[in-house]
């Protein structure tokens, strides 16, 4: 059968190959990374606020002075959650595992065996081609400049990353590396990105245990994982609720895995936004710019790239090859139904 004849499977499914764990937080002394035994659980904690109304008032125009007078002046109280280090430690410690996982040529999920055969030796004619050693070494980067910690990252004195595999260690200086340009590897982080090469290429197991510290000051507020609250009757009186795992205040895997999986610089004109590297996904979406930077009108989005490349042997350039396969390993929903 040939390429021309096979058509997108109704039902296709992913999944992830990178599995990575919630992060949770810790509070120690920068001095003492290598005494697990110091290091106490961060807490939630609720705290009851007063404030101003900051908000916009609709449409940015106030159609009656008194009562926005009147509204301005009223107190604003709020019970919100809150995360910070204790007055004894100086530095956060993120703790997290990740799981390396092979086998991409065969979906979870396929119910159209033509399909999913052009789809195996696409993966294939890859891996022949390219390996996986480029979206390896952008993992592992991401892993060593300590882009999962977000938010956690802003006004560090400094920042150190542990990663263990099989009782080895490595450790990176996160700050010596810029977020918005990926390095070419070498020394450790080369040995990192060999070792996650393996696990995506089903050579080895691969499971990591990773550890960050951020050396932020004695006191200051450390920021968790906000929930989202769909349901307003949940704990209504409250503005902000912060997740926890166990009494341990921690990250989202998904904000973890958002962070891992941020190597897509091949969006087109990528330079022109000057974003650097934005999250794998199959649109290019960054939600705190409010944009897809793969907009389907392009013909460059994770759809149209796949089913051009599968259904019609029309192989994209080597960098949007790398953004399918990297979508892949995202894992996902991906059958014609589904888009």
């Amino acid at each position: 059968m040939t390429k021309t004849t096979v058509t997108t499977a109704s039902v296709l499914a992913f999944e992830r190959k990178l599995a990575n764990s919630d992060a949770q937080m810790f509070a120690g002394d920068w001095h003492d990374c290598n005494e697990p035994a110091k290091w106490t659980p961060v807490e939630v904690k609720e705290k009851a606020v007063r404030g101003t109304i900051s908000n916009r008032m609709k449409n940015g125009i106030a159609t009656d002075s008194g009562k926005l007078d009147a509204e301005i002046q009223k107190p604003n109280l709020q019970r919100v959650d809150v995360a910070a280090l204790p007055f004894d430690a100086d530095t956060l410690k993120l703790r997290f595992t990740l799981r390396v996982l092979g086998n991409l040529s065969s979906p979870s999920v396929c119910n159209d065996q033509d399909y999913q055969a052009a789809l195996a030796a696409v993966i294939d004619g890859y891996r022949q081609e390219h390996g996986f050693s480029t979206l390896a070494a952008r993992y592992a980067e991401n892993l060593a400049n300590g882009r999962f910690l977000w938010r956690n990252r802003i006004g560090a004195e400094g920042i150190a990353v542990h990663v263990t595999h099989n009782n080895h260690c490595w450790i990176f200086e996160a700050d010596g590396y810029n977020l918005r340009e990926f390095s070419k590897p070498a020394g450790d982080l080369a040995a990192l990105a060999a070792v996650i090469e393996e696990g995506l290429s089903g050579n080895a197991s691969v499971f990591l245990s990773v550890e960050a510290f951020a050396r932020l000051g004695a006191g200051q507020e450390v920021f968790p994982s906000q929930e989202l609250v769909l349901d307003s009757s949940r704990d209504s009186k409250k503005s902000k609720i912060l997740y926890q795992t166990g009494g341990v205040a921690a990250l989202h895997s998904q904000k973890i895995g958002n962070a891992l999986r941020t190597v897509d610089d091949w969006y087109p004109q990528a330079s022109e936004f000057e974003l650097g590297p934005i999250a794998v996904e199959p649109y290019g979406s960054v939600t705190s710019k409010g944009r897809a930077y793969r907009q389907p009108g392009q013909k460059v989005d994770f759809y149209t790239l796949l089913d051009n490349w599968v259904t019609k042997d029309k192989k994209p350039d080597a960098g949007q090859q790398h953004y399918v396969m990297a979508t892949l390993i995202r894992g996902g929903v991906f059958g014609a139904k589904g888009e």
